[in-house]
This record gives C-alpha cells, sequence and structure tokens, in this order.
C-alpha cells in the first residue's frame, strides 16, 4: 500500500494509548476504510515505530471500541468508523484508570476554588466547609467535536495550586498521576460509588442534552497511604454514553 510508506509517529502519551489513537482518526477519515483490513501487526509496527507489544494492545482496544474485528489468518477488519456512543469502562486497578485517562481526551472548561456545602461534601465523601481546588472539564472520546462521554468536577488538595496548569498541559493524563509525578503523594487506595442521577443544569449544554435527564453519577475518592483523600472525581455521565463493568470471582477459599 503506497500510502504507508511513510512513516508515522503517533501522538504524545504511552505508546500505545497514542496508536489507539491514530487509528482512530485513520479509520474515521476513511484511510482505513470500512470494510477493509488493517496492515497487519508487523506492518504498524514498522509503519507507527512502536512495540508488536503497543500495537496488539491498540487492536484489542479497537475490538472492545466496536471499530474493528479480529479473526485468526484473516486478519483485522474494519468495522464501523466511528465507536458506539455508549463507552464502556472495565476497571479492576490504577493502572486501568491510568488508560482510562489516555484514551479519553479532557477538556478543562473552568477551574476555581470550591468551599464544599453539605450537600456536596455528603455526596464527596469529604467534610463540609473544607476549601478545595476544583477542575471541571469534559471528557471526550474523540476529537473536539465528538460527544462528550461526560463532565468531570476533580477536586484538589489546595496544597498543589501548581498541578492546575500541568493538567491544561496535559489532556490525556489522571490528575492524582500528575499530584504522584509532582509531588511524591501516592494514591494507596481508591473509593468509588456509582449511583443513579439527574444531569445538573450547569453542564446539560456542554454535555447536549436536556436539564434533568438520566445520568449515572460516578464519585472516586483517591487515598493516600494515611487514608486521607487528596483528589475526589465526581462525574456525571448522561444515560446511554457510557457503562461501568465490574468483574467478580467466587473465592477459593
Amino acid at each position: 500500500m503506497s500510502e504507508q510508506t511513510v512513516k508515522e509517529k503517533p501522538a504524545s502519551g504511552t505508546q500505545h494509548a497514542a496508536l489507539t489513537r491514530a487509528l482512530m482518526e485513520g479509520i474515521s477519515s476513511g484511510r482505513f476504510p470500512v470494510g477493509s483490513l488493517l496492515p497487519t501487526e508487523f506492518e504498524l509496527c514498522d509503519l507507527y515505530g512502536a512495540s508488536r507489544y503497543a500495537v496488539r494492545v491498540a487492536i484489542n482496544e479497537l475490538v472492545e471500541l466496536g471499530l474493528v474485528s479480529r479473526r485468526r489468518r484473516a486478519g483485522t477488519r474494519v468495522e464501523a468508523r466511528t465507536a458506539p456512543r455508549n463507552y464502556r469502562q472495565q476497571l479492576a486497578s490504577l493502572d486501568d484508570l491510568v488508560q482510562f485517562g489516555t484514551s479519553h481526551v479532557r477538556v478543562v472548561q473552568d477551574t476555581g476554588e470550591a468551599l464544599l456545602d453539605r450537600a456536596l461534601a455528603e455526596a464527596l465523601g469529604a467534610t463540609a466547609g473544607t476549601r478545595w481546588l476544583r477542575i471541571s472539564s469534559l471528557r471526550l472520546d474523540g476529537g473536539a467535536k465528538a460527544i462528550p462521554v461526560g463532565w468531570t468536577d476533580v477536586y484538589l488538595d489546595p496544597a498543589y495550586p501548581d498541578i492546575v496548569e500541568l493538567v491544561r498541559a496535559s489532556p490525556d493524563t489522571l490528575i492524582v498521576s500528575l499530584v504522584e509525578g509532582r509531588h511524591g503523594r501516592h494514591v494507596a487506595e481508591i473509593r468509588q460509588d456509582i449511583t443513579a442521577a439527574t444531569v445538573p443544569e450547569r453542564v446539560a449544554a456542554p454535555l447536549r442534552v436536556e436539564p434533568g435527564s438520566p445520568a449515572l453519577r460516578i464519585v472516586r475518592r483517591y487515598l493516600d497511604h494515611a487514608g486521607l483523600a487528596f483528589v475526589i472525581s465526581d462525574t456525571i455521565h448522561p444515560a446511554g454514553r457510557f457503562t461501568a463493568s465490574s468483574r467478580l470471582l467466587r473465592s477459593r477459599e
């Protein structure tokens, strides 16, 4: 294929996440048309300068998104130009959350200081009357024109004001990872609460839905080794755009 003779370099981010985005762009633009076969693993390694491991992980992500299908000895076939609007998230560790961050672009909408009232503090599992830094963002699973997956308000320990600018400069990196890298405060535990909710009026327009429409609310508290939360995320996912999946195994004991 003549168009594959020039090597391309994936965008910044972890190698497989950058490669996933590059392949998604190639599919959505029609470079890899629906019904055609993607280049082989070896060809993708050469084309993008990526490792075979990164290629395999990227292809697996495209399969999960419903963009391609794989059959032994038949290759990887392009099935759709865009992924279904419902995104399925399956998490088992902080590493999975990090990967989720690299595959979804964060577009910061607003930043500021937040004084938690009783209702918000109760929802976040925090103390009423405490002050936090707030970073509000849209999460997108494609380009700037993609339908948002959700709206996230991240509440950050006010001791880390320098993280705000890092967040703007690193749209595919989890905020908690930025804190770990810059300040060395590490996550020991993540506590997650998932509840049925409605879309607040203040975020309805950016999410392109009606105020009060059904939604999924996910609150995650990132605790350090002393059991103190230093980052709390509060995300609203409009109905039909996100699925939170878990895998439960029976104990062998």
